[in-house]
Protein backbone atom coordinates (compact mmCIF):
# COMPACT_ATOMS: atom_id res chain seq x y z
CA UNK A 1 0.00 0.00 0.00
CA UNK A 2 1.40 3.48 -0.96
CA UNK A 3 0.27 5.89 1.89
CA UNK A 4 1.31 8.68 0.32
CA UNK A 5 -0.64 8.06 -2.94
CA UNK A 6 -3.58 7.00 -1.21
CA UNK A 7 -4.05 9.98 0.84
CA UNK A 8 -7.27 11.19 1.45
CA UNK A 9 -6.82 14.93 2.85
CA UNK A 10 -9.82 16.94 1.36
CA UNK A 11 -8.90 20.24 3.19
CA UNK A 12 -7.81 21.24 -0.36
CA UNK A 13 -8.62 24.97 0.66
CA UNK A 14 -5.56 25.50 2.51
CA UNK A 15 -2.73 26.72 0.33
CA UNK A 16 0.00 24.45 1.88
CA UNK A 17 -2.05 20.98 0.82
CA UNK A 18 -1.33 22.24 -2.72
CA UNK A 19 2.49 22.16 -3.70
CA UNK A 20 2.54 18.12 -2.64
CA UNK A 21 -0.76 18.12 -4.73
CA UNK A 22 -0.13 19.68 -8.28
CA UNK A 23 3.23 17.36 -7.97
CA UNK A 24 1.20 14.03 -7.57
CA UNK A 25 -1.00 15.37 -10.16
CA UNK A 26 1.82 15.61 -12.61
CA UNK A 27 3.55 12.44 -12.08
CA UNK A 28 0.04 10.43 -12.43
CA UNK A 29 -3.07 12.20 -13.48
CA UNK A 30 -3.97 12.52 -17.70
CA UNK A 31 -5.76 15.68 -18.55
CA UNK A 32 -7.16 15.52 -21.70
CA UNK A 33 -5.46 16.13 -24.98
CA UNK A 34 -2.17 17.65 -22.57
CA UNK A 35 1.11 15.58 -22.12
CA UNK A 36 1.90 14.42 -18.44
CA UNK A 37 2.78 17.00 -16.65
CA UNK A 38 1.56 19.66 -18.20
CA UNK A 39 0.35 22.69 -16.09
CA UNK A 40 -2.58 22.82 -14.38
CA UNK A 41 -4.05 25.55 -12.11
CA UNK A 42 -6.08 23.95 -9.10
CA UNK A 43 -9.69 24.93 -8.73
CA UNK A 44 -11.02 25.07 -4.95
CA UNK A 45 -14.62 26.55 -5.38
CA UNK A 46 -16.73 27.40 -8.33
CA UNK A 47 -19.91 30.19 -7.99
CA UNK A 48 -21.69 31.70 -10.81
CA UNK A 49 -19.29 32.72 -13.56
CA UNK A 50 -15.86 32.38 -11.51
CA UNK A 51 -13.54 29.70 -10.51
CA UNK A 52 -11.18 30.11 -7.26
CA UNK A 53 -8.14 28.99 -7.67
CA UNK A 54 -6.06 27.53 -4.62
CA UNK A 55 -3.81 30.89 -4.94
CA UNK A 56 -7.04 32.93 -4.20
CA UNK A 57 -7.22 34.33 -7.82
CA UNK A 58 -10.75 34.08 -8.77
CA UNK A 59 -11.17 33.60 -12.70
CA UNK A 60 -13.97 34.60 -15.07
CA UNK A 61 -15.02 31.23 -16.73
CA UNK A 62 -15.69 32.19 -20.44
CA UNK A 63 -15.47 28.19 -21.19
CA UNK A 64 -18.56 26.86 -18.96
CA UNK A 65 -16.35 24.03 -18.42
CA UNK A 66 -16.50 22.76 -22.06
CA UNK A 67 -19.77 24.76 -22.99
CA UNK A 68 -21.95 22.52 -20.44
CA UNK A 69 -22.49 24.95 -17.40
CA UNK A 70 -24.99 27.64 -19.27
CA UNK A 71 -26.30 28.37 -15.54
CA UNK A 72 -23.44 29.26 -14.19
CA UNK A 73 -21.54 27.52 -10.77
CA UNK A 74 -23.23 26.23 -7.80
CA UNK A 75 -26.56 27.44 -8.97
CA UNK A 76 -29.15 26.52 -5.27
CA UNK A 77 -32.05 25.15 -8.22
CA UNK A 78 -29.70 22.55 -9.32
CA UNK A 79 -27.87 22.19 -5.89
CA UNK A 80 -31.21 21.25 -4.43
CA UNK A 81 -32.41 19.14 -7.15
CA UNK A 82 -29.37 17.25 -6.53
CA UNK A 83 -29.76 16.95 -3.33
CA UNK A 84 -33.18 16.07 -2.84
CA UNK A 85 -32.41 13.29 -5.62
CA UNK A 86 -29.50 11.94 -3.03
CA UNK A 87 -31.38 11.54 -0.09
CA UNK A 88 -33.45 9.25 -2.40
CA UNK A 89 -31.05 7.12 -3.95
CA UNK A 90 -27.81 8.26 -6.15
CA UNK A 91 -27.76 5.33 -8.50
CA UNK A 92 -30.22 2.32 -9.77
CA UNK A 93 -29.48 0.19 -12.56
CA UNK A 94 -31.58 0.93 -15.26
CA UNK A 95 -31.68 -2.84 -16.61
CA UNK A 96 -35.33 -3.80 -15.87
CA UNK A 97 -36.15 -1.12 -13.65
CA UNK A 98 -37.08 2.69 -14.18
CA UNK A 99 -37.36 5.43 -12.04
CA UNK A 100 -39.24 9.00 -11.38
CA UNK A 101 -36.15 10.86 -12.97
CA UNK A 102 -35.87 9.15 -15.81
CA UNK A 103 -39.24 9.62 -17.12
CA UNK A 104 -39.59 13.33 -16.33
CA UNK A 105 -36.21 13.96 -18.61
CA UNK A 106 -37.79 11.67 -20.93
CA UNK A 107 -40.40 13.89 -21.41
CA UNK A 108 -39.33 16.75 -21.68
CA UNK A 109 -36.96 15.59 -24.12
CA UNK A 110 -39.67 14.43 -26.45
CA UNK A 111 -41.30 17.67 -25.56
CA UNK A 112 -38.84 19.75 -26.73
CA UNK A 113 -37.79 18.40 -29.99
CA UNK A 114 -39.72 18.13 -33.06
CA UNK A 115 -42.81 15.44 -33.28
CA UNK A 116 -40.79 12.45 -34.91
CA UNK A 117 -38.07 12.33 -32.19
CA UNK A 118 -40.09 10.15 -29.55
CA UNK A 119 -37.51 7.17 -28.73
CA UNK A 120 -35.06 8.46 -26.18
CA UNK A 121 -31.98 6.58 -25.17
CA UNK A 122 -30.07 7.84 -21.70
CA UNK A 123 -25.86 7.97 -21.67
CA UNK A 124 -22.85 8.34 -20.37
CA UNK A 125 -21.42 11.06 -22.45
CA UNK A 126 -21.51 12.37 -26.04
CA UNK A 127 -19.11 10.27 -27.11
CA UNK A 128 -21.05 7.53 -26.23
CA UNK A 129 -24.45 9.28 -27.55
CA UNK A 130 -23.05 9.07 -30.86
CA UNK A 131 -21.96 5.81 -30.70
CA UNK A 132 -25.54 4.94 -30.01
CA UNK A 133 -26.91 6.90 -32.78
CA UNK A 134 -24.24 5.07 -35.21
CA UNK A 135 -25.64 1.57 -33.37
CA UNK A 136 -28.90 2.56 -34.43
CA UNK A 137 -28.68 3.53 -38.33
CA UNK A 138 -26.43 0.17 -38.73
CA UNK A 139 -29.36 -1.88 -36.59
CA UNK A 140 -32.09 0.37 -38.69
CA UNK A 141 -30.98 -0.67 -42.00
CA UNK A 142 -29.75 -4.44 -41.09
CA UNK A 143 -33.34 -4.52 -39.46
CA UNK A 144 -34.21 -3.59 -43.35
CA UNK A 145 -32.65 -6.04 -44.50
CA UNK A 146 -29.94 -4.33 -46.17
CA UNK A 147 -26.63 -4.83 -44.23
CA UNK A 148 -24.64 -3.52 -46.58
CA UNK A 149 -25.63 0.53 -45.81
CA UNK A 150 -23.04 0.51 -43.02
CA UNK A 151 -20.93 3.74 -43.78
CA UNK A 152 -21.00 7.49 -42.85
CA UNK A 153 -20.89 10.47 -44.46
CA UNK A 154 -19.91 13.48 -43.05
CA UNK A 155 -17.98 17.01 -43.86
CA UNK A 156 -14.60 17.75 -43.19
CA UNK A 157 -13.81 19.82 -39.68
CA UNK A 158 -16.16 18.10 -37.85
CA UNK A 159 -15.49 16.21 -33.93
CA UNK A 160 -17.82 13.61 -32.79
CA UNK A 161 -16.28 12.63 -29.95
CA UNK A 162 -13.04 10.23 -28.99
CA UNK A 163 -14.48 6.45 -28.77
CA UNK A 164 -13.57 4.37 -31.84
CA UNK A 165 -16.69 4.90 -34.01
CA UNK A 166 -17.14 8.64 -33.06
CA UNK A 167 -13.54 8.98 -34.23
CA UNK A 168 -13.60 7.96 -37.43
CA UNK A 169 -16.59 10.74 -38.34
CA UNK A 170 -14.04 13.20 -36.93
CA UNK A 171 -12.16 15.56 -39.13
CA UNK A 172 -9.26 12.83 -41.02
CA UNK A 173 -6.31 15.60 -41.04
CA UNK A 174 -7.41 17.35 -37.75
CA UNK A 175 -8.26 13.92 -35.96
CA UNK A 176 -6.65 10.75 -34.96
CA UNK A 177 -7.19 8.70 -38.07
CA UNK A 178 -3.47 8.53 -38.42
CA UNK A 179 -2.96 7.44 -35.26
CA UNK A 180 -5.11 5.02 -35.06
CA UNK A 181 -5.33 4.11 -39.17
CA UNK A 182 -6.36 0.46 -39.91
CA UNK A 183 -8.46 0.45 -36.75
CA UNK A 184 -11.10 2.64 -37.09
CA UNK A 185 -13.47 2.58 -39.81
CA UNK A 186 -13.61 4.15 -42.80
CA UNK A 187 -15.86 6.84 -43.46
CA UNK A 188 -16.77 9.12 -46.47
CA UNK A 189 -15.82 12.69 -46.08
CA UNK A 190 -16.96 15.92 -47.92
CA UNK A 191 -15.53 19.46 -48.13
CA UNK A 192 -16.31 21.22 -44.82
CA UNK A 193 -19.26 23.62 -45.97
CA UNK A 194 -17.87 26.70 -47.36
CA UNK A 195 -20.60 29.34 -47.16
CA UNK A 196 -20.14 31.03 -44.06
CA UNK A 197 -23.71 31.41 -41.40
CA UNK A 198 -24.30 35.20 -42.36
CA UNK A 199 -22.78 35.11 -46.36
CA UNK A 200 -25.12 34.62 -49.14
CA UNK A 201 -25.69 31.07 -50.09
CA UNK A 202 -24.09 29.29 -53.42
CA UNK A 203 -25.22 26.31 -54.52
CA UNK A 204 -21.98 25.26 -55.80
CA UNK A 205 -21.03 24.79 -52.28
CA UNK A 206 -23.41 21.56 -51.88
CA UNK A 207 -21.95 19.89 -55.12
CA UNK A 208 -19.39 17.78 -53.77
CA UNK A 209 -21.45 16.12 -51.04
CA UNK A 210 -24.41 15.90 -53.70
CA UNK A 211 -21.77 13.71 -55.58
CA UNK A 212 -20.52 11.68 -52.59
CA UNK A 213 -23.92 10.66 -51.15
CA UNK A 214 -25.27 9.58 -54.85
CA UNK A 215 -22.36 8.10 -55.16
CA UNK A 216 -22.34 6.01 -52.01
CA UNK A 217 -26.05 5.72 -51.06
CA UNK A 218 -26.07 1.63 -51.28
CA UNK A 219 -23.45 1.69 -48.76
CA UNK A 220 -24.09 4.75 -46.32
CA UNK A 221 -26.34 3.97 -43.46
CA UNK A 222 -26.15 7.96 -42.61
CA UNK A 223 -24.87 11.33 -42.71
CA UNK A 224 -23.76 12.61 -39.54
CA UNK A 225 -22.63 16.36 -38.64
CA UNK A 226 -23.24 18.95 -36.55
CA UNK A 227 -25.80 20.79 -37.86
CA UNK A 228 -24.64 24.63 -38.34
CA UNK A 229 -21.88 25.44 -36.34
CA UNK A 230 -18.90 22.72 -35.72
CA UNK A 231 -17.67 22.76 -32.01
CA UNK A 232 -13.72 20.95 -31.39
CA UNK A 233 -13.02 20.50 -35.15
CA UNK A 234 -12.72 24.28 -35.94
CA UNK A 235 -15.20 26.16 -34.50
CA UNK A 236 -17.01 26.79 -37.95
CA UNK A 237 -20.24 28.06 -38.50
CA UNK A 238 -21.57 27.40 -41.87
CA UNK A 239 -25.32 28.34 -44.33
CA UNK A 240 -28.58 27.13 -43.03
CA UNK A 241 -29.52 26.26 -46.51
CA UNK A 242 -26.36 24.19 -46.35
CA UNK A 243 -28.62 21.41 -43.47
CA UNK A 244 -31.63 21.99 -45.64
CA UNK A 245 -29.62 20.74 -48.76
CA UNK A 246 -28.15 17.79 -46.82
CA UNK A 247 -31.61 16.96 -45.55
CA UNK A 248 -33.16 16.66 -48.56
CA UNK A 249 -30.26 14.67 -50.31
CA UNK A 250 -30.62 12.33 -47.39
CA UNK A 251 -34.81 11.84 -48.46
CA UNK A 252 -33.63 11.56 -52.25
CA UNK A 253 -31.10 8.56 -51.53
CA UNK A 254 -32.37 7.05 -48.61
CA UNK A 255 -29.90 7.70 -46.19
CA UNK A 256 -30.39 8.67 -42.59
CA UNK A 257 -29.59 11.92 -40.90
CA UNK A 258 -28.09 12.66 -37.78
CA UNK A 259 -27.20 15.37 -35.85
CA UNK A 260 -25.05 16.08 -33.37
CA UNK A 261 -26.33 18.22 -31.30
CA UNK A 262 -24.06 17.88 -27.70
CA UNK A 263 -22.33 21.64 -28.29
CA UNK A 264 -25.37 23.24 -30.24
CA UNK A 265 -28.30 21.88 -28.06
CA UNK A 266 -30.20 24.00 -25.55
CA UNK A 267 -29.90 27.65 -27.00
CA UNK A 268 -26.05 27.93 -27.85
CA UNK A 269 -26.16 28.98 -31.13
CA UNK A 270 -29.49 31.45 -30.50
CA UNK A 271 -31.93 28.73 -31.02
CA UNK A 272 -32.62 26.10 -28.69
CA UNK A 273 -31.65 23.52 -31.07
CA UNK A 274 -29.14 24.64 -34.02
CA UNK A 275 -31.04 22.56 -36.50
CA UNK A 276 -34.37 25.02 -35.45
CA UNK A 277 -31.82 27.70 -37.51
CA UNK A 278 -32.81 25.63 -41.07
CA UNK A 279 -36.26 23.86 -39.85
CA UNK A 280 -34.58 20.78 -40.24
CA UNK A 281 -35.46 17.79 -38.21
CA UNK A 282 -32.70 14.72 -38.36
CA UNK A 283 -33.76 10.78 -37.78
CA UNK A 284 -31.26 10.35 -34.64
CA UNK A 285 -30.58 13.47 -32.41
CA UNK A 286 -27.90 13.40 -30.16
CA UNK A 287 -27.66 15.77 -26.97
CA UNK A 288 -25.34 15.93 -24.14
CA UNK A 289 -23.22 18.90 -22.15
CA UNK A 290 -25.56 21.35 -21.32
CA UNK A 291 -28.13 18.65 -20.89
CA UNK A 292 -27.72 18.76 -16.84
CA UNK A 293 -26.24 22.23 -16.73
CA UNK A 294 -22.59 21.00 -16.55
CA UNK A 295 -23.31 19.06 -13.01
CA UNK A 296 -23.20 15.68 -14.18
CA UNK A 297 -22.21 13.71 -16.84
CA UNK A 298 -25.60 12.69 -19.23
CA UNK A 299 -26.57 12.42 -22.47
CA UNK A 300 -28.86 11.50 -24.84
CA UNK A 301 -29.80 10.12 -28.40
CA UNK A 302 -33.17 10.03 -30.12
CA UNK A 303 -34.99 8.93 -32.80
CA UNK A 304 -38.05 8.00 -34.81
CA UNK A 305 -40.59 5.34 -33.95
CA UNK A 306 -40.22 3.68 -37.52
CA UNK A 307 -36.72 3.71 -36.54
CA UNK A 308 -36.89 2.28 -33.04
CA UNK A 309 -39.92 -0.19 -34.71
CA UNK A 310 -37.25 -1.42 -36.92
CA UNK A 311 -34.55 -1.93 -34.65
CA UNK A 312 -36.91 -3.81 -32.35
CA UNK A 313 -37.98 -6.85 -34.78
CA UNK A 314 -34.84 -7.21 -35.87
CA UNK A 315 -32.46 -10.16 -35.09
CA UNK A 316 -31.14 -8.94 -31.67
CA UNK A 317 -34.93 -7.94 -30.68
CA UNK A 318 -33.43 -4.32 -29.24
CA UNK A 319 -30.77 -1.88 -29.63
CA UNK A 320 -27.11 -3.18 -28.82
CA UNK A 321 -26.24 -0.53 -26.05
CA UNK A 322 -26.46 -0.86 -22.48
CA UNK A 323 -24.17 0.77 -19.88
CA UNK A 324 -24.02 0.53 -16.67
CA UNK A 325 -24.97 3.69 -15.17
CA UNK A 326 -27.19 4.67 -18.12
CA UNK A 327 -30.19 7.02 -16.97
CA UNK A 328 -28.41 7.57 -13.60
CA UNK A 329 -30.92 9.30 -11.36
CA UNK A 330 -28.89 11.64 -10.03
CA UNK A 331 -27.41 13.44 -13.50
CA UNK A 332 -31.58 12.88 -14.74
CA UNK A 333 -32.42 15.32 -11.65
CA UNK A 334 -29.62 17.49 -12.55
CA UNK A 335 -30.98 17.72 -15.75
CA UNK A 336 -34.81 18.01 -15.31
CA UNK A 337 -33.94 21.00 -12.99
CA UNK A 338 -31.56 22.22 -15.88
CA UNK A 339 -34.04 22.25 -18.67
CA UNK A 340 -36.90 23.79 -16.41
CA UNK A 341 -34.49 26.57 -15.38
CA UNK A 342 -33.14 27.14 -18.36
CA UNK A 343 -37.43 26.96 -20.16
CA UNK A 344 -38.45 29.05 -17.23
CA UNK A 345 -36.31 31.86 -18.25
CA UNK A 346 -35.62 34.43 -21.45
CA UNK A 347 -32.87 32.42 -22.30
CA UNK A 348 -33.35 33.81 -25.89
CA UNK A 349 -32.80 37.38 -25.18
CA UNK A 350 -29.74 36.36 -23.20
CA UNK A 351 -28.12 34.50 -25.63
CA UNK A 352 -29.24 37.01 -28.33
CA UNK A 353 -27.41 39.65 -26.18
CA UNK A 354 -23.97 37.81 -25.24
CA UNK A 355 -24.19 37.48 -29.22
CA UNK A 356 -23.89 41.36 -29.90
CA UNK A 357 -21.89 42.03 -27.27
CA UNK A 358 -19.25 39.32 -28.46
CA UNK A 359 -19.47 40.45 -32.15
CA UNK A 360 -18.86 44.14 -30.93
CA UNK A 361 -15.95 43.91 -28.35
CA UNK A 362 -14.15 40.84 -30.31
CA UNK A 363 -14.57 42.87 -33.96
CA UNK A 364 -11.32 45.15 -33.08
CA UNK A 365 -8.53 41.37 -32.70
CA UNK A 366 -9.36 41.63 -36.62
CA UNK A 367 -6.91 44.23 -37.10
CA UNK A 368 -4.19 42.53 -35.20
CA UNK A 369 -1.64 40.88 -37.31
CA UNK A 370 -1.81 37.17 -35.28
CA UNK A 371 -5.40 37.40 -36.59
CA UNK A 372 -7.12 35.76 -39.46
CA UNK A 373 -10.80 35.95 -38.90
CA UNK A 374 -13.36 36.70 -36.40
CA UNK A 375 -16.53 35.01 -36.25
CA UNK A 376 -19.66 35.08 -33.37
CA UNK A 377 -22.98 32.75 -33.45
CA UNK A 378 -25.18 32.91 -30.32
CA UNK A 379 -23.37 32.47 -27.07
CA UNK A 380 -19.78 31.37 -29.20
CA UNK A 381 -17.25 34.08 -29.72
CA UNK A 382 -14.52 32.47 -32.17
CA UNK A 383 -11.19 34.37 -32.91
CA UNK A 384 -9.10 32.50 -35.43
CA UNK A 385 -5.44 33.21 -35.65
CA UNK A 386 -2.98 32.50 -38.91
CA UNK A 387 -0.59 30.16 -36.95
CA UNK A 388 -1.12 27.49 -34.33
CA UNK A 389 -1.18 28.75 -30.87
CA UNK A 390 1.14 27.70 -27.84
CA UNK A 391 -1.93 26.71 -25.85
CA UNK A 392 0.10 26.48 -22.27
CA UNK A 393 1.23 29.87 -22.51
CA UNK A 394 -1.77 31.62 -23.53
CA UNK A 395 -3.68 30.04 -20.53
CA UNK A 396 -0.89 31.20 -18.27
CA UNK A 397 -1.46 34.55 -19.88
CA UNK A 398 -5.23 34.35 -19.75
CA UNK A 399 -5.13 33.31 -15.49
CA UNK A 400 -2.67 36.30 -15.43
CA UNK A 401 -5.85 38.59 -16.46
CA UNK A 402 -8.02 37.10 -14.80
CA UNK A 403 -9.97 35.25 -16.81
CA UNK A 404 -10.33 31.21 -17.96
CA UNK A 405 -9.70 30.67 -21.65
CA UNK A 406 -8.46 27.68 -23.01
CA UNK A 407 -7.43 28.23 -27.04
CA UNK A 408 -6.37 25.05 -28.94
CA UNK A 409 -4.57 24.79 -32.48
CA UNK A 410 -5.24 28.46 -33.98
CA UNK A 411 -8.74 29.18 -32.62
CA UNK A 412 -9.05 31.36 -29.47
CA UNK A 413 -12.76 31.09 -28.60
CA UNK A 414 -15.15 31.51 -25.71
CA UNK A 415 -18.44 29.65 -24.81
CA UNK A 416 -19.64 31.80 -21.96
CA UNK A 417 -22.28 30.82 -18.73
CA UNK A 418 -25.84 32.51 -20.39
CA UNK A 419 -25.75 34.30 -17.06
CA UNK A 420 -22.71 35.98 -17.65
CA UNK A 421 -22.97 39.95 -16.72
CA UNK A 422 -22.17 42.73 -19.33
CA UNK A 423 -19.37 43.60 -17.34
CA UNK A 424 -17.63 40.22 -17.04
CA UNK A 425 -17.79 39.44 -20.46
CA UNK A 426 -16.03 42.64 -21.15
CA UNK A 427 -13.40 41.68 -19.04
CA UNK A 428 -13.02 38.47 -21.47
CA UNK A 429 -13.49 40.18 -24.77
CA UNK A 430 -10.34 42.39 -23.25
CA UNK A 431 -8.61 39.85 -22.25
CA UNK A 432 -8.37 37.98 -25.75
CA UNK A 433 -7.78 41.33 -27.35
CA UNK A 434 -4.81 42.36 -24.82
CA UNK A 435 -3.47 38.84 -25.33
CA UNK A 436 -3.23 38.28 -28.83
CA UNK A 437 -2.06 41.99 -28.88
CA UNK A 438 1.43 40.41 -27.16
CA UNK A 439 1.85 37.14 -29.62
Amino acid sequence: MRSQAGSTDNRWSEPRDWGRAVAFDHAHLWHPYAPMGAPVWPVVAADGVRLTLADGRRLIDGMSSWWAAIHGYNHPILNQAVGEQLGRMAHVMFGGLTHGPAIDLGRRLVDLTPAPLEKVFLCDSGSVAVEVAIKMAIQYWQGCGRPGKHRLLTVRGGYHGDTFAAMSVCDPVTGMHRLFAGLIPEQVFAPRPACRFDGPWEPSAITEFAELIAAHAGELAAVILEPIAQGAGGMWFYHPQYLREVRALCATHDVLLIADEIATGFGRTGRFLACDHAQVTPDILCLGKALTGGYMTLAATLTTDRIATVIGHGEAGCLMHGPTFMANPLACAAAVASIDLLMAGDWQTRVGAIAGQLARELEPCRRLAAVADVRVLGAIGVVETRVALDSSVLMARFVDAGVWVRPFGRLVYVMPPYVISREDLSVLTAAITRVLADI
